[in-house]
Parts: C-alpha cells; sequence; structure tokens
C-alpha cells in the first residue's frame, strides 16, 4: 500500500552528499556501529578519491557540513530497484540499494562525518 501523500516525491528521489572517500569510509564505519541508524546507498567514483551518500530530497537546502557538498534531486528519480546502474558514468556502489537502509538520514550523516573528520584529524597528527 502507498502510504505518500499527494505531493509528496517519490520515494526513490535522493539528494546525494559528497565527501572525500577516507573521511566516507569512516563515517560508514561509525554509522553501522551505531544504535540501530543504518546507512543507505552510498556510491564512489572511479578513482575512488570520493564517496556519495543517498539521503532524503531537501537535503541539499540546509546542508551545511564543511569538506563535503550536497546536491538536490531536483525532481529527478534515482530509480533504487531492483539492481541500478550507478547513477554517473565511472562510478559503483560501495553499499548498492537493497543492501542498504532506502536514504541515510541526514543529522546522522552529519554527526558520523564529523567524529570522522576528528578521527583523521587526530590519527594525521599522531604522524
Amino acid at each position: 500500500m502507498d502510504t505518500r501523500r499527494i505531493g509528496d516525491p517519490p520515494r526513490d528521489v535522493c539528494d546525494v552528499v559528497t565527501v572525500p572517500a577516507r573521511q566516507g569510509l569512516e563515517a560508514v564505519d561509525i554509522i553501522r556501529r551505531g544504535a540501530g541508524e543504518g546507512v543507505g546507498p552510498v556510491i564512489h567514483d572511479d578513482g575512488c578519491d570520493t564517496l556519495g551518500f543517498l539521503v532524503p530530497p531537501g537535503t541539499a537546502a540546509a546542508w551545511d557540513v564543511p569538506g563535503s557538498t550536497c546536491t538536490g534531486a531536483d525532481g529527478r528519480g534515482l530509480h533504487l530497484d531492483p539492481a541500478p546502474e550507478p547513477p554517473v558514468d565511472g562510478s559503483d556502489w560501495l553499499l548498492p540499494p537493497g543492501e542498504a537502509d532506502p536514504a541515510t538520514d541526514p543529522a546522522v550523516l552529519r554527526a558520523a562525518l564529523g567524529e570522522a573528520a576528528r578521527l583523521i584529524e587526530a590519527a594525521d597528527s599522531c604522524r
């Protein structure tokens, strides 16, 4: 049964938060270790320089995390079923749809990215 209301965006429309791969991988681990909050689909670029977290539509309007960008879907749907090709040429799924939650909660991602940045800074200062 479809529980969306008139005007709700399609379920498969997502914004994408892009971060450096090192910070993103740390954030994936942090979220997975968290208490019950899951990580949604994540894509990586061909060179593995960046990761893209799929987040709910509208996230881009308020996203302000330094070192990351959030691109709005602008009504363009990313069809996540059954096993989609990555949405960008030269990318691949780190966590494909179907093996992840529908989208990563922006508040959970924001906290995980902050913790990841602190961990990376601490590790780099020990060299």
